[in-house]
């Protein structure tokens, strides 16, 4: 049996397979863990529950007597080696994903997106070696680039300690494939939004920081000259493009970028999101500092490889998107404001 989508591409039944979603309890997390239950997987989440990140237990309201969740860290390599024995896929979402923080204190940033990520391997390598395993990258790690659209073949060029630390984390992966055989995948995906993110820290993911803000009727403060493009995808998509990762023997070993293809101005984004909700407004405001040093530039990419392997493309317009993520937190407001 499978479950076919617009856009034709299919995810497989997936009974009494054993997942683990680390960094489960965050939006992507929990969202992935959402649709692996409705797949038939038997689910592990393993989350450490870090404030300010989004992690959130009401992100499982819905299937917590369908789920397993341990609170840990990847950091401790004890309760890493118990968790990963005998799963089948692990889904590995655990990160520190603030840019201003990295550059704040550099040392966290490399403790969880380095020596965390290099603990999972080496616990994959030692007690769990068949596993597959689908890191969650970053667009980022690219950096500000001079050419566009950004495809896998441009420099990384990354402009903060977490896109660098990011890039490392990617690039063990790819070493552990290479030398141990190990079955890894890494995705880099652009601002993502949707259900069950948080909503009150722009650090860690603006566009629904915007949405929050309107759905308050509050201002959305866009830094001027609010031109600088995104490249956007509903988190559905997202979760459907790292089940696809794990399911398919094509993307073993390989490294893809998730995107839309189209860039939107983070105005006009702005703008569309108060047309949507019918509440809030755009003002516009100046660079402060420590983003400007950090800012990327323009973003638009070309998803062709992951289209062409996996053949996914993301089906959920930006309106839709956006209608769907607002209608989402007015009936869940009281779990995320």
């Amino acid at each position: 049996m499978v479950i076919t989508y617009m856009n034709e591409y299919k995810l497989k039944r997936m009974d009494r397979e054993e997942v683990l979603v680390l960094g489960g309890m965050g939006a992507i997390g929990s969202c992935l863990a959402h649709t692996l239950v409705s797949l038939g997987a038997d689910v592990t989440i393993f989350d450490n529950m870090m404030k300010n990140t989004g992690a959130n237990i009401a992100n499982i309201k819905e299937i917590k007597d369908r789920v397993k969740f341990i609170k840990g860290d990847i950091r401790d390599m004890g309760e890493l080696e118990k968790v990963i024995r005998e799963k089948q896929i692990i889904f590995s979402c655990a990160a520190q994903v603030s840019h201003v923080l990295s550059m704040e204190d550099p040392f966290l940033d490399i403790d969880i997106n380095c020596r965390g990520h290099i603990r999972i391997l080496e616990c994959c390598r030692k007690y769990n070696p068949t596993a597959k395993i689908v890191y969650t990258g970053t667009r980022s790690q690219f950096g500000a680039t001079t050419k566009l659209p950004i495809s896998e073949e441009c420099l990384d060029n990354p402009t903060d300690v977490y896109s660098t630390n990011k890039l490392a984390s990617e690039l063990y992966h790819i070493i552990y494939h290479r030398i141990h055989g190990l079955a890894t995948t890494s995705l880099r995906l652009t601002n993502t939004y949707g259900s069950r993110a948080q909503m009150n820290n722009p650090g860690y993911n603006v566009v629904n920081w915007l949405i929050g803000k309107a759905i308050q009727d509050e201002d959305l403060t866009v830094f001027e000259p609010g031109t600088q493009l995104r490249d956007i995808n509903y988190v559905q998509d997202v979760v459907d493009a790292m089940i696809l990762a794990g399911q398919r023997e094509e993307a073993i070993g390989k490294v893809f970028l998730l995107g839309s293809g189209e860039g939107i101005s983070l105005r006009d984004l702005s703008e569309k999101i108060v047309k949507i909700t019918g509440t809030g407004r755009v003002k516009m405001v100046p660079w402060p500092e420590d983003r400007k040093k950090i800012e990327v530039g323009d973003i638009v990419i070309d998803f062709s490889k992951v289209r062409e392997a996996l053949e996914w493309v993301p089906r959920t317009s930006v309106e839709d998107g956006i209608r769907e993520t607002v209608k989402f937190y007015r009936e869940r407001f009281e779990d995320y404001f």
